[in-house]
C-alpha cells in the first residue's frame, strides 16, 4: 500500500480492491447506531448525511462486490469524515482475508452499494464479512444500504439466485402466476439486526412495479413456515427510511415507502398455480413520514389491505379492483 497524507490510497490483494480518501490514519469516535434504507436510484444528500453524523465524523466505509470508488468524492464532498473507502468483496476469498475484516471493525459507518445482491448472499454469506457486519451492528455503528444493499438488510432476503447477471429482473407477473417460480429464492438471517426481524426488504418499488412480487415472497416465507407472521419494508427510487434504533422510522425525500404485514398463511400458494393471499395489512408513507418498526403502526400516511385472487391483486383503496402496483 502506498500511504499518503489527507489523500487517495489504493490498496489491491488477489482478492479486494480498496480505495481510500482522506487521513490514513483510523479515527476514534462516538457513534450512534441507526439504518439507512435506500430503495435505490440517485442517491439521497439527506441520507447519507444522517450516517455520516452518525458516524461521529470517523472513517466512512463502502462495500460492494464489483466496481469503483466513485463513492468516495461524493462522501468526501458531502460530509465532515475523517476518511471514505470502498471495499470491493468480489469473491469468497476476498471475504475471508484478514484485511477486508480488519477494514469494517475500524469503520465507523458502513455502506453496501447497489448491484447485486446474490453477490452478496454467495460471496459474502458465511463468511467473516458476514461475522463483521454482525458485529458492527451490535456496537451500534449505523449501517446503510441501497438497491441491492438495501435488499439483505432484513431478516430473510430475495437472494435472486435464479437470476442471470444482467438478466430481466423478476416480475410481479411471473411469481403471482406461479409462487414456486424457481426464481423465488429466500434466505434467512444474513444480517441480525433485532429491528428487522420477520422483515423482508424491497426497492424501487414503483418504478418497477414490485408490489406483486413482493406479495409472493411473504406469501412463500408463510407458506414455507419460515414464520408465523411476516413483514415487508418496501422502498421507492430517490427516497429512504431512516430507521432509529428506538424502532421510529421517517421516511425522506421524492417517493414513498410502504410497510407491509402479513399474519394468516395463504389460501392457495403451489407451484404453477396464480396465487390466492389475502388480509395483507398496508401503511404507505410519503416524505416526512414516520412509522414505528417495533408497535408496526403509524397514525400517518395511508392505510388499506390488500389481497391477491388467482393472481390478481385487490385493494380497499378506492378504485382498488385489478390492482398491480403502486402509483409513482
Amino acid at each position: 500500500m502506498h500511504v499518503c497524507f489527507l489523500c487517495s490510497v489504493f490498496a489491491e490483494s488477489p482478492h479486494y480492491k480498496y480505495f481510500r480518501a482522506g487521513s490514513p490514519t483510523g479515527a476514534q469516535t462516538k457513534t450512534q447506531g441507526g439504518f439507512a434504507l435506500m430503495g435505490g436510484g440517485k442517491d439521497l444528500d439527506r441520507a447519507f448525511q444522517w450516517m455520516c453524523e452518525r458516524s461521529g465524523g470517523g472513517d466512512f466505509l463502502i462495500l460492494r462486490a464489483s466496481g469503483d470508488d466513485a463513492y468516495n468524492p461524493y462522501i468526501q464532498g458531502l460530509c465532515h469524515v475523517n476518511s471514505v473507502s470502498t471495499l470491493v468483496i468480489p469473491d469468497r476469498p476476498a471475504a475471508s482475508d484478514p484485511f477486508v475484516a480488519m477494514a469494517i471493525r475500524n469503520a465507523e459507518a458502513v455502506f453496501i452499494a447497489g448491484g447485486d445482491q446474490a453477490n452478496y448472499i454467495n460471496f459474502w454469506m458465511g463468511t467473516p464479512v458476514q461475522q463483521v457486519l454482525n458485529e458492527a451492528i451490535a456496537r451500534n455503528i449505523p449501517i446503510g444500504g441501497t438497491s441491492a444493499g438495501l435488499a439483505v438488510q432484513g431478516e430473510f432476503v430475495y437472494s435472486a439466485q435464479g437470476d442471470l447477471p444482467d438478466g430481466p429482473d423478476l416480475t410481479s407477473p411471473e411469481t403471482l402466476a406461479n409462487p414456486f417460480n424457481p426464481r423465488v429464492t429466500i434466505v434467512h438471517q444474513f444480517l441480525n439486526n433485532p429491528l428487522l426481524k420477520e422483515v423482508i426488504t424491497d426497492t424501487h418499488f414503483s418504478a418497477r412495479d414490485r408490489m406483486g412480487r413482493t406479495l409472493v415472497f411473504m406469501a412463500r416465507i408463510l407458506q414455507d413456515g419460515m414464520a408465523r407472521h411476516i413483514r415487508d419494508i418496501a422502498v421507492d427510487q430517490r427516497t429512504a427510511v431512516l430507521l432509529e434504533p428506538d424502532g421510529m422510522a421517517t421516511v425522506v425525500s421524492a417517493g414513498s415507502a410502504y410497510f407491509l404485514q402479513a399474519t394468516q398463511a395463504p389460501e392457495t400458494c403451489k407451484a404453477n398455480t396464480p396465487l390466492t393471499f389475502r388480509g395483507v395489512a398496508v401503511r404507505s408513507l410519503r416524505a416526512d413520514k414516520r412509522f414505528n418498526v417495533l408497535q408496526w403502526s403509524s397514525s400517518e400516511g395511508v392505510s388499506h389491505t390488500l389481497s391477491v385472487e388467482s393472481g390478481a391483486i385487490h385493494s380497499t383503496l378506492p378504485n382498488g379492483t385489478a390492482y398491480t402496483g403502486i402509483s409513482k
